[in-house]
């Protein structure tokens, strides 16, 4: 199950926010506060946020750029009842959103950005994984090789394996 953080300074819109992506197949947490938001990624990891890009104390930008510092993986997309263009070039550019979503929002246009943000996070985490795999595979392929290096130099010829046709080894001529 994913786990989202919602951050606005309004009460009323995290109230709304949470009412439409209610069962979804996700937790969610909502901060009136970006501090407290970012002391919760202390101990909980998210998947996603979403944060207004107006609060008195921190602005969206700001927050999502601390947050990119603290969870890199999680995906972080915008909110706002304007479009300042500079504040989108930055929301982009430095806190590195996945989406921009203007109030009033569409209920189902949110819940379906936040699937395909959620979806996309689940293929970014699939491919480290899989990197990560490919990656022990070939330490391991390296130490093997090592390994019939310094036999092959203690013993000659004893990696050079003949194979018959059966997958039977061929010990010498006379089993041709």
């Amino acid at each position: 199950m994913h786990r989202l953080m919602l951050v606005d300074d309004e009460p009323n819109i995290l109230r709304a926010l949470k009412r439409v992506l209610a069962g979804g197949p996700y937790t969610v947490e909502t901060f009136e506060d970006p501090e407290e938001a970012l002391a919760r990624t202390e101990t909980v990891d998210y998947d996603l946020a979403l944060s207004d890009y107006r609060m008195p104390r921190m602005d969206g930008v700001e927050f999502l750029t601390r947050l990119r510092l603290k969870q890199p993986n999680a995906m972080r997309l915008i909110l706002s009842g304007f479009a300042d263009l500079e504040a989108l070039m930055d929301a982009i550019n430095v806190a590195e959103i996945y989406r921009f979503i203007s109030k009033p929002w569409s209920d189902y246009e949110l819940r379906a950005t936040l699937s395909q943000a959620l979806a996309h996070h689940d293929a970014l985490e699939e491919n480290r994984r899989l990197a990560d795999a490919i990656r022990q595979s070939q330490a391991e392929l390296e130490v093997r090789e090592r390994e019939l290096k310094r036999l092959e130099a203690l013993h000659p010829g004893i990696t050079q394996v003949t194979w018959a046709n059966d997958g039977s080894i061929l010990i010498g001529p006379e089993d041709v």
